[in-house]
C-alpha cells in the first residue's frame, strides 16, 4: 500500500506535457538532468577518441550549429558543446547540459548535410521535450514497482520468486518502458522535422536518411519489441509530416538564412 501511495504522489506531483501533447511524468529538475548530461559527457570524452580532422568538425558544427540555432529558447542551454567521435558505429546523440555527440561513422549514412540535419534535430528533439527525464523518471517508477511485489513475495520459495520477478521485469519492459520510448522516438522525430527546415536544410531528406539507415539495419528486432520504431514506420510518419515544414524551409534558402555545409 505505501508503494502504491507513493507512485501515485509521483504522478500526482510530476506530470507534465510534452511539446506534442503527450502526457508525461517529469522525477527530476532540469538542473538535475543538465548536470549528470554534462558528467556522462565527460566521461564519454574520457573514454571514447576523439576526431581531430579539421574538416570532419567544421562541416559538423556548421550543421550542430545550424540546428542549435533553431532549437534557441527551447531548452534551458544557451551555449552547445560539439564533440566528433572517432567511432564507426552510425550514431549521435544530445544530452542535457547543451551537449553534442557525432559519431563519424554516421557521416557515411547521413550522407548529405539536410540528412545529418535530421539526425541531429532528432537528437536536439529529445532534449527539448525532457525525454531523458521521462525516461529515468519511468525506471524509478518501474523500480519502485518491481520493489514492492518483491516485499510482498517474501513468503514464495527463492525459486519461485525469481521466476515469477523475471516475468514482471519482461512485462515491465516490455508493456511500460519500451512503448513510451517508441513514442519519445516517434516525438524526436517530428520536432527534428521543425528544427531542419527552420536551420536551412530540406525536410524531404529526413525520408532519405532513414532509407539509408534502414539498409544499414538488416536484422533489427521486431518493432514490438524494439525502443525505436521500424524504419518502415519511421519512413511513412516522415513522408507524412515533412511536407508541412516543406514551405518554412523554402522560406529560409529564399532569405539567404541556409547555411552552406561542406565536408571538403
Amino acid at each position: 500500500m505505501k508503494i502504491q501511495l507513493l507512485v501515485v504522489l509521483f504522478f500526482l506531483s510530476s506530470c507534465a506535457t510534452s511539446p506534442l501533447g503527450r502526457r508525461q511524468v517529469l522525477l527530476l529538475g532540469d538542473s538535475q538532468m543538465d548536470t549528470m548530461g554534462m558528467q556522462s559527457f565527460e566521461e564519454l570524452k574520457s573514454k571514447t577518441p576523439i576526431e581531430h580532422d579539421a574538416r570532419t568538425i567544421a562541416y559538423v558544427r556548421c550543421v550542430a550549429d545550424a540546428v542549435i540555432a533553431a532549437a534557441a529558447g527551447r531548452t534551458s542551454n544557451r551555449t552547445w558543446e560539439i564533440v566528433v567521435f572517432r567511432d564507426p558505429t552510425a550514431n549521435a546523440f544530445a544530452l542535457p547540459g547543451g551537449k553534442i555527440g557525432v559519431h563519424t561513422g554516421i557521416l557515411p549514412v547521413a550522407k548529405t548535410p539536410s540528412q545529418l540535419a535530421a539526425v541531429l534535430g532528432h537528437e536536439v528533439g529529445h532534449v527539448i521535450a525532457r525525454h531523458g527525464n521521462e525516461r529515468v523518471s519511468q525506471g524509478e517508477i518501474a523500480s519502485v514497482l518491481l520493489s514492492g511485489v518483491d516485499v510482498a513475495l517474501k513468503k514464495m520459495d527463492s525459486s519461485e520468486k525469481n521466476l515469477l520477478l523475471a516475468g514482471l521485469g519482461l512485462g515491465a519492459q516490455v508493456g511500460v518502458l519500451l512503448p513510451f520510448s517508441r513514442a519519445q522516438e516517434s516525438e524526436a522525430d517530428l520536432i527534428g522535422l521543425e528544427l531542419m527546415a527552420r536551420a536551412g536544410f530540406d525536410p524531404d531528406q529526413s525520408v532519405e536518411l532513414w532509407k539509408n539507415m534502414s539498409a544499414v539495419s538488416q536484422g533489427a528486432p521486431p518493432e514490438w519489441l524494439s525502443t525505436h520504431p521500424s524504419s518502415s514506420s519511421r519512413i511513412e510518419a516522415l513522408e507524412s509530416h515533412a511536407p508541412s515544414w516543406k514551405g518554412t524551409y523554402i522560406d529560409v534558402v529564399r532569405t539567404g538564412r541556409s547555411p552552406s555545409c561542406v565536408l571538403k
